[in-house]
């Protein structure tokens, strides 16, 4: 899949992304109103990945489904996962009221963005309010509802098990890492926003070992995403137990050839190690 917040509602380009071998498209987090986001700079490569802090800008709910809708009618139904962020239960439960008309596969629920007050990890990292957060949107559609997971969380299991008992269809494991740069010659942080998400292979390790432990708490499918940048990087994420995974900042090596070269390793991988499904991968880093 491609990750939320990357060419997230670039629909035109989306038909070309899907033809290079990409399986869905997550969207980017759209809230109940438009959000013109953080003032730049908003981002900054790093060694070993990116730091961003967007701010969750978007065009708000009511803009983005005439533009779902407007891409339906032109394009077909694309296998599109369509990401939304609120305040709380009775605002997520809105959002999805409102798109839960339009043809698209999932929603995913993030509740987990590292650099925006009050809607992103301070929600994932209360379990009774991310609880009522899935019942309140599970209650609004029968389309699977994914849920985006903190990086920080310490308690591994016990939040799956959790977010799983509350009716949770997929976790997303893991979004961005809280941090932040420092330019050495002004003596001032970077970024607009000061703290940002860092992305990239030096995150990877941490979903790695987020996915290998929900593994053995949860029995929802997980989707690893975090500093997949070659098939290896993914038959990492799928021994440790993922069923797929997100690509995200590889896509500015290169948006159009990332996800065939990816797929057609993993097809070797398979081939050279005389796999016949992908089933006998997932989670066979495990005891």
């Amino acid at each position: 899949m491609l990750a939320s917040g990357v060419l997230g509602i670039s629909f035109d380009l989306f038909p070309r992304i899907l033809a290079g071998g990409c399986g869905a498209i997550v969207t980017k987090s759209i809230g109940s109103e438009p959000r013109v986001g953080y003032k730049n700079p908003t981002m900054t490569g790093i060694e070993g990945g990116y730091l961003n802090a967007i701010g969750l800008s978007n065009p708000g709910v009511d803009i983005f489904a005439e533009e779902l809708e407007e891409s339906n009618r032109a394009s077909g139904n694309l296998p599109l996962i369509v990401s939304i962020f609120a305040e709380g239960p009775d605002s997520f439960a809105k959002i999805a009221r409102k798109l839960n008309e339009f043809q698209f596969l999932a929603f995913e629920l993030n509740l987990s963005c590292p650099h925006v007050k009050d809607v992103g990890s301070e929600i994932g990292g209360d379990l009774k309010l991310s609880s009522q957060v899935i019942e309140a949107v599970k209650r609004e559609t029968a389309k699977p509802v994914l849920v985006k997971m903190p990086a920080s969380i310490m308690n591994v299991s016990v939040w799956g098990k959790t977010i799983e008992e509350a009716g949770a269809d997929a976790i997303v494991a893991i979004n961005t890492i809280r941090a932040m740069t420092i330019d050495i010659v002004s003596r001032k942080p970077i970024l607009s926003n000061k703290i940002g998400g860092l992305s990239g292979t030096a995150i990877r390790p941490v979903g790695i070992r987020a996915v290998y432990e929900l593994f053995d708490s949860v029995k929802i499918p997980i989707i690893g995403v975090g500093g997949v940048f070659d098939w290896s990087h993914a038959v990492e994420y799928f021994l440790a137990g993922a069923t797929c995974v997100q690509i995200g900042s590889a896509m500015a090596t290169g948006f159009l050839d990332t996800f065939g070269k990816v797929n057609s390793g993993i097809s070797a991988y398979m081939n050279k190690n005389h796999l016949a499904s992908m089933k006998e991968m997932i989670g066979a880093a495990h005891d």
